[in-house]
């Protein structure tokens, strides 16, 4: 519940601090006194837009702190997601707005950003001023009342697991339809991949093995015939062997007396054993060169068709050997995909037929809860005056959307014999002001949310409706913290706590005060009400009877 409010240089609100008690808590005041800026205030400590108009002229910022406690286990269980401590159940939550339209929110004094106080303050306080009569005009608002007057939400949890499965297997299904429609051409080039290279049957550096094959059998007959005239050289007439021989004869008659000399000759018979040699090699390597025809068209062929298919993917041997498995990994995927089209089409006609059966139990269950709700209302809006007014829940059957395929809008006959209509085409302001408050009425049992205040709930309404309506705030601060602001001394006279917004000049400032009243300052003010400025005697014993009536209750 929100336990105290701390106002700082906010408007004519110079410092004030409101406290709250946890039923039914009334502000009143003379017209332009400020009430307008309390909730002003209150909205923005909630994170709602604000204006550095608000701030008091002269001032650098203005402050609005406000304490809540008592916290529920909702708002406990998201500030410990959040990390924000929560001492004893409690929290203040500030705002300050400087006079440069600069704007610091805060969450026990740790920074917050506006959005997170306005997730935050949703959760602790539901506002209603004569703006929140558009849910009723809004018919598309109506289901969302409807719900939150039922007390068994399993039927829509239930529908909405459903749906929800339903709308997740759907876009799956038409991300792979869509795939499904590039998947031909694409197949196309990647069978085209497969086929150009896999019947290659290519080895990891193939290329250059064969290049170096190729070079090799290329030049066999040549060699060969290299070989062999390098043997002719050594070994034939007039070559190296006769030459070697000559001179060695030459000079064997003068070895014996000149040692220089048969040093010479031996290695003139040295370079001959050596020629010999190397002749019988060279031959011995003529006969093992293969002359292979068929081999040297072979490796030309595969040569040219992997230099070919090189050049068209710009790569190397490895590169294409990796696009050949890249593509046959990516087809499987395709083929695939086909069979997972058919599985999801099989999914999503099952979750149609479970979403279509939920719906159907979430349609009849709201067709009762609908006639149920509209007697609730009828009757509360009895209480409040409004007796000859009939209201209808008007159910009709639509399309699936995540809250089901119901169409709800609230009809009413504001009077004896007239035709049921929407709501936005008949009721008046003040009309508008008791369906709220109704409506509030029958689902205050049913929501989380601590603490609702009402700004001028009592627009357009007098006398015995005006009664009736504070009666229904105090019934509702039974269950809930209630804020009402007001000018009407029969609703006045039923706050738990009662606080005059009090306006003055000090020097040649306005001010306004936030006083909380005692019983003496209630009578007096209740009796202003009522009569006006210095009221008499009598108004002043009946403001006291009035509200000892609810005193004592």
């Amino acid at each position: 519940m929100l336990r105290e409010i701390y106002i700082k240089n906010l408007a004519v609100i110079k410092e004030a601090v409101i406290p709250l008690t946890e039923k039914l808590n009334i502000f009143t005041g003379e017209t332009g006194a400020g009430k307008s800026i309390l909730i002003n205030g209150i909205n923005a400590v909630l994170g709602h837009r604000s204006s550095k108009d608000i701030v008091r002229t002269g001032c650098d910022k203005a402050v609005i702190t406000a304490l809540f406690t008592e916290l529920d286990e909702d708002i406990i269980k998201y500030l410990d997601e959040l990390g924000i401590a929560h001492e004893n159940d409690e929290i203040t939550v500030t705002r300050e707005i400087g006079s440069d339209g600069r704007s610091i929110a805060r969450i026990n004094h740790r920074t917050a950003s506006a959005s997170l106080m306005k997730e935050i303050g949703a959760m602790l306080i539901n506002i209603h001023g004569q703006h929140d009569n558009q849910v009723l005009m809004d018919s598309e608002r109506h289901l969302q009342v409807l719900d939150d007057f039922g007390t068994d939400c399993t039927f829509l949890e239930n529908y909405r697991e459903a749906f929800r499965e339903l709308q997740q297997t759907a876009k799956k299904l038409n991300e792979l339809r869509k795939f499904e429609q590039s998947r031909t051409e694409r197949t196309v080039y990647l069978n085209a991949i497969i086929e150009e290279i896999g019947e290659l049957e290519l080895s990891e550096n193939e290329d250059e093995t064969l290049q170096k094959e190729y070079e090799t059998a290329k030049n066999a007959e040549k060699m060969i015939i290299a070989i062999k005239n390098a043997v002719q050289t050594i070994t034939g007439e007039d070559t190296a062997n006769d030459m070697i021989s000559s001179a060695e004869f030459e000079i064997s008659r003068y070895t014996e007396n000149n040692e220089e000399l048969n040093t010479l000759y031996e290695r003139l018979s040295a370079v001959e054993i050596e020629l010999a040699d190397i002749s019988s090699e060279l031959e011995n390597l003529a006969e093992k060169i293969e002359l292979d025809g068929q081999r040297l068209e072979y490796l030309s062929t595969r040569l040219n068709t992997i230099n070919k298919l090189k050049r068209k993917y710009a790569t190397d041997c490895n590169g294409l050997i990796e696009i050949y498995n890249n593509a046959c990994t990516e087809i499987t995927k395709y083929e695939s995909s086909a069979t997972e089209i058919a599985e999801l089409n099989k999914k999503k006609e099952s979750l149609l037929h479970t979403v279509t059966e939920r719906a159907k139990a979430l349609f009849d269950y709201r067709e009762e809860l609908g006639k149920k709700f509209a007697e609730r209302v009828t009757s509360e809006l009895e209480f409040l005056n409004m007796p000859d007014v009939v209201i209808e829940v008007r159910h009709e059957k639509g399309k699936l959307t995540v809250n089901g395929m119901d169409s709800v809008e609230f009809l009413i006959s504001a009077n004896k014999g007239e035709a049921l209509k929407p709501i936005s085409k008949i009721a008046s302001g003040g009309e508008l002001s008791r369906i709220m408050l109704a409506l509030k009425s029958v689902i205050a049992g049913r929501d989380n949310i601590p603490t609702m205040i009402f700004d001028e709930i009592d627009t357009g309404v007098s006398g015995k409706a005006a009664q009736k309506i504070g009666i229904k705030l105090r019934e509702i601060g039974k269950i809930h913290q209630v804020i009402c602001v007001t000018h009407l001394s029969q609703i006045a006279v039923m706050a738990d706590n009662h606080l005059l917004i009090e306006k003055k000049t000090v020097g040649e400032r306005t001010e306004t005060d936030v006083i909380q009243l005692d019983f003496n300052g209630r009578v007096s003010e209740i009796a202003r009400i009522m009569g006006g400025e210095n009221p008499s005697d009598l108004m002043l014993d009946t403001a006291r009877e009035e509200i000892k009536k609810y005193i004592m209750e």
